[in-house]
């Protein structure tokens, strides 16, 4: 999930148009905001997290309602698209001077550097002081590192799975609800809030992947809370659509249908991309199927086909839900008629995302491997079964998640009436020493 122009800026290409150094010698921000958008790829909402700016008011710019003229917005806008300062009549930036060269501190010194020992770090209370201290001044410099660390944790937790990098997480949760109480700026503060709410939605998706529901629901409830305060709609449909998994997970069926249908509402509420509107579809897909509804499950999931064919490059998707793609709308639509039992149906599609799927993706191919396996078994294709579910459990026990774990462990008591089988035996047996 990543968002590389915003760490970059413009290209530098349309810097040098014409239209745009004319634009920004006239502070011409309507005009600014339009190339942007046409010829750099920043959509109105993206102008406003780089800028530090509500998109209805990037809105209003781009339409031509409104002009700014504010000083410190200019400098935001300047330092949030990385436009030079001279381009709008300002001093230069501080990201446009080159970097200091950075040498060991052995180099510095002349001496080598002492050996670390685990004295050297401050006790919590003494980190506390200090990070009162230090009173870190908000920046867009400073909300994009903010925002590309959650990127890297998204990436971090697909690939290695949640239960190490959770205490990393809460920790910048921490922070960053500290700076937002030391933050007057209400442009800062909205950002802040929306940092702070994806970060609570992360620490809650771990602990929903460990399987540790009451506390995960804790988090998704904070990050609710947090995004509430933005009036964030589609953000706070994501995190719906979170609690909504994990009821099916749950057996609350009932839950996780109303909790999709909520989602849904509350994305519609701020104009929800076909993106978005087909992941909150199978999410309601999921829950029909864990209720054994076939014909809702089906409708769901009609549903997520109808949004997901009508999605446009040109759509302003929010970063965290650009995961959804065909290879996703595939397998989920197959797990979906896998746990309505039809595996007819639900074999090929999750055969066909698995050989699309990411090789770094390794609980994503663990938990999509599984049920596969469980399709093949319920097709009595057992040594085909076993041989996936072997699969899966050594992606799973490489990333270390418990949710998946979890459904191996399903998958074990599934081989009972084939104990007699070797190849099932011999899964059982791995699946108990390696999940006990």
């Amino acid at each position: 999930m990543t968002e590389s122009r915003l760490s970059s800026g413009l290209p530098s290409r349309l810097l040098a148009d014409p239209e745009m150094v004319t634009a920004c010698a006239e502070r011409d921000f309507t005009t600014i905001f339009r190339l942007a958008k046409a010829k750099g790829g920043y959509h109105a909402s993206r102008i406003a997290r780089a800028c530090e700016l509500t998109p209805s008011r990037v809105g209003e710019v781009m339409a031509g309602r409104r002009e700014i003229t504010n000083m410190t917005v200019i400098e935001r806008i300047a330092d949030g698209l990385r436009i030079p300062g001279h381009m709008v009549g300002l001093a230069p930036q501080a990201w446009e001077h080159a970097k200091a060269e950075v040498r060991p501190v052995a180099a510095l010194s002349g001496r080598p550097a002492a050996p670390f020992t685990g004295t050297a770090l401050p006790s919590p209370e003494l980190d506390d002081i200090l990070a009162l201290a230090a009173s870190t001044r908000v920046t867009p410099t400073v909300l994009r590192s903010l925002q590309a660390s959650i990127e890297d944790y998204w990436r971090r937790d697909d690939e290695h799975g949640g239960e190490a990098l959770r205490p990393a997480v809460m920790g910048q949760l921490r922070y960053v609800l500290g700076i937002l109480r030391d933050t007057a700026d209400p442009h800062y503060r909205r950002s802040l809030h929306g940092v702070a709410a994806e970060l609570a939605r992360l620490t809650g998706w771990t602990y929903f992947d460990a399987r540790q529901y009451s506390t995960a629901r804790s988090y998704f409830a904070e990050a609710l809370r947090l995004a509430r305060v933005i009036e964030d709609r589609p953000f706070i449909a994501n995190v719906l659509s979170c609690l909504s998994l994990q009821a099916t997970y749950e057996d609350k069926a009932s839950e996780a249908i109303t909790l999709a249908r909520a989602a849904q509402d509350s994305a519609r509420l701020d104009g929800g991309t076909p993106r978005l509107m087909a992941m909150l579809a199978m999410r309601e897909a999921f829950g029909h199927a864990s209720a054994h509804d076939q014909e809702a499950t089906h409708r769901a999931i009609d549903d997520a086909r109808w949004h997901f064919d009508r999605i446009d490059q040109t759509d302003d998707d929010p970063v965290w839900v650009q995961y959804f793609d065909r290879t996703k709308l595939t397998v989920d639509a197959g797990i979906a008629l896998g746990q309505l039992g039809d595996a007819a149906a639900a074999e090929p599609l999750i055969e066909e995302a698995l050989r699309s799927e990411p090789s770094a993706n390794l609980r994503g191919r663990a938990f999509h491997s599984f049920w596969l396996a469980r399709t093949q078994l319920q097709r009595k294709q057992v040594e085909l079964a076993c041989t996936t579910a072997g699969e899966s459990l050594t992606l799973a026990f490489e990333v270390a998640s418990p949710r998946v774990l979890a459904h191996l462990q399903e998958f074990r008591q599934s081989l009972t009436p084939y104990r007699s089988v070797r190849s099932a035996a011999e899964l059982s047996a791995r699946i108990r020493e390696l999940t006990s």
